[in-house]
């Protein structure tokens, strides 16, 4: 009986990699319409505003996100089939890739609450002219797919990709 212990030699093993670290977000920012046409914001403590939005989870798809972030941050509820996606759009900031779906609903039901204080101050409606200047930069983004003919909108660089055909 050979009792031999025999080593694998480094070469010959399987090489063990580490998980890699995400290097993208994806999310969804959703403009909420309105039977008047205005778009409901949320002001953050830092006092910009904000589209109701947030990342998409595994395995959910961009219109499902939206609904579900609607719900969380506002109280607000659409049925994911009433969301409509605009684009997608890539941010060309450096560190992560953001690709955010620029999403649009004129079918929320109930009234806007604060649901989530420490994000939100407060939820407004604004006529899109009045929309501020003070915006989160993907929520500009996302507002200039929506209606680029809209002269308050801050510049944000960003890559559009169109998904239908755009109404306003």
């Amino acid at each position: 009986m050979d009792h031999t212990v025999h080593h694998t030699p480094e070469a010959a093993r399987p090489a063990v990699r580490a998980v890699p670290r995400p290097n993208a977000v994806v999310g969804v920012g959703l403009i909420v319409l309105d039977a008047d046409g205005r778009v409901l914001l949320g002001r953050a403590h830092d006092g910009r505003w904000e589209l109701p939005g947030g990342k998409v989870d595994p395995g959910e798809g961009f219109e499902g996100a939206a609904a579900r972030e609607l719900a969380e941050e506002t109280a607000l509820r659409v049925d994911p089939r009433d969301v409509e996606v605009l684009a997608v759009q890539l941010s060309p900031a450096t560190g992560v890739t953001r690709l955010t779906a620029a999403a649009l609903t004129r079918s929320a039901e109930g009234a806007p609450t604060v649901t989530e204080p420490h994000k939100i101050a407060l939820w407004r409606w604004f006529a899109p002219r009045e929309i501020p200047v003070e915006l989160y930069a993907p929520s500009a983004a996302v507002l200039r797919t929506w209606r680029p003919d809209l002269p308050t909108l801050p510049r944000v660089p960003s890559y559009d990709y169109p998904t239908t055909r755009q109404r306003t």
